[in-house]
């Protein structure tokens, strides 16, 4: 079974559409999200949707136990030690982390989404401790974010009723909130603290233990932000912990927003630790996770062969093509009659098909037999695999590597896949595609590069038979 003829894989989305402003990132969310619905949508069907791919809804059971009967013994092992399926979220983070280099986008996504799952599990009494943060908010306390940015102006009002400092202080002798963060001392507060990722003191650096809590107060001061933030709000810690990694200059998992985005965030993340404080960030990351990095990622899992092997296949496929070429120049030069020049077709076929794949990414004898090359970072994956990437919950990863880098440039199997030769690269090890989708947009893609070699062969093998024999042999 295959798509339609005219379909188009995805297109290369470029960072540049990056600057779109939130209401157009908006739209474009929405737009994705109800056209994941309606089937083929920019070429990206709906079984490899955004969404299907984040609930893990990719290869169905009786697929992959279909794949498993197919697979040497060799690959069954790999298949059971790691994940083979193409188009899994390990997949696409693994794409994220080494191909477009941005994985703290999809790992912040994920932790926001159970984050704000949690969040509205809990008790109202405790919801009301962080109030709902609304467009109205972040307009009206526009203001006075603006004003703690510039400290000339506080030097001006120093002394008088409208210093920041001294409201600052007054608030903290006045208000009772100002604490320090509490001990669990009930069956509910314990289980909001080992949900919450800063429960975890193991979750540090290679180089030493992180002080959180201090990276995210320095992180409100830079926004020119004075007063602390209520202990007594919910995950309190745990958003401290976020900032420190995902929003403060020089986090481990930066993310990449503008100076007016880092500040709202920072604003509201003061006020309140409720979900909505994110709102804007949020977008910008779904935004980018949507709207450009799963199309490129779908573009890049089509191709089933790595870059030596599909510049391989280009270069067989430019070879029949000449091959065609000769043959038919021969025979046109030669007494032979024109039905003979039909049989130069024979190299034309073969070689404008496996270029036209090859320029597609694909290789068409892996397609042949649907397999495709395993990753460099698969080759060596049951051997030095990171223990905390756990891809069963929800969350991408165990809550005890929330604070490790996306640095992958020191991992061991970048040194062994350098030490390969090129011919064994090549010929690679291989696995067969286990998501049928998948194999769907292939199939049609390895169709209409047949198609499109049957009509040139035609029209060039019609040039030839046009012209009278040489007879010069």
């Amino acid at each position: 079974m295959v798509y339609s003829l005219n379909y188009r894989r995805p297109s290369r989305v470029s960072s540049a559409r990056a600057s779109i402003d939130g209401r157009e990132k908006q739209k474009s969310i929405n737009e994705s999200v109800n056209s994941g619905s309606s089937g083929m949508s920019h070429g990206i069907p709906e079984a490899l949707s955004f969404d299907r791919i984040i609930a893990g809804g990719v290869c169905p059971v009786r697929y992959f136990r279909h794949a498993q009967l197919k697979l040497s013994k060799r690959n069954q092992a790999f298949a059971n030690s790691s994940t083979s399926q193409p188009c899994t979220v390990r997949d696409f983070m693994n794409y994220l982390k080494y191909i477009e280099l941005s994985a703290e986008n999809l790992q912040f996504f994920l932790w926001f989404r159970d984050y704000s799952k949690r969040f509205n599990e809990l008790p109202e009494s405790e919801k009301a401790l962080s109030p709902e943060w609304t467009v109205e908010n972040a307009e009206a306390e526009a203001p006075a974010r603006s004003k703690h940015l510039h400290p000339e102006t506080d030097a001006v009002f120093r002394g008088t009723d409208f210093a920041g400092e001294s409201r600052v202080v007054e608030a903290e002798k006045t208000n009772p909130f100002f604490t320090p963060p509490r001990t669990p001392n009930s069956e509910a507060e314990g289980k909001r603290d080992r949900d919450s990722i800063d429960s975890y003191d193991e979750s540090m650096t290679s180089f030493g233990k992180t002080n959180h809590t201090q990276r995210a107060s320095g992180a409100f001061k830079s926004a020119g932000l004075k007063w602390k933030p209520l202990s007594v709000q919910p995950y309190r810690e745990e958003i401290a912990r976020v900032i420190s990694i995902y929003i403060a200059d020089g986090g481990t998992r930066e993310l990449n927003l503008s100076s007016k985005e880092r500040s709202a965030l920072l604003h509201a993340l003061q006020n309140t630790t409720h979900p909505s404080a994110f709102r804007d960030v949020i977008t910008t990351v779904e935004w980018s996770l949507r709207c450009q990095a799963h199309p490129n990622f779908i573009r890049w899992t089509i191709c089933n062969g790595n870059r030596p092997r599909v510049i391989f296949a280009r270069g067989l496929g430019i070879g029949g093509i000449v091959g065609g070429i000769i043959a038919a120049v021969l025979i046109t030069v030669s007494s032979a009659g024109r039905g003979w020049r039909v049989l130069s077709a024979i190299g034309f076929m073969i070689g404008i098909s496996t270029l036209i794949a090859a320029w597609k990414g694909m290789c068409v004898v892996l397609h042949g037999m649907h397999h495709r090359h395993l990753r460099p970072w698969e080759l060596f994956a049951s051997d030095d695999e990171h223990s905390g990437y756990d891809m069963k919950s929800d969350s991408y990863d165990s809550l005890t590597s929330h604070a490790l880098s996306n640095s992958w440039e020191d991992e061991p199997w970048i040194a062994k896949y350098e030490k390969r030769n090129l011919v064994r690269k090549v010929f690679d090890r291989e696995v067969w595609i286990q998501e049928p989708a998948l194999r769907q947009i292939q199939d049609t893609i390895f169709l209409q590069a047949i198609l499109g070699a049957l009509v040139l062969t035609i029209v060039i093998v019609g040039i030839f038979c046009a012209f009278p024999k040489g007879s010069y042999f």
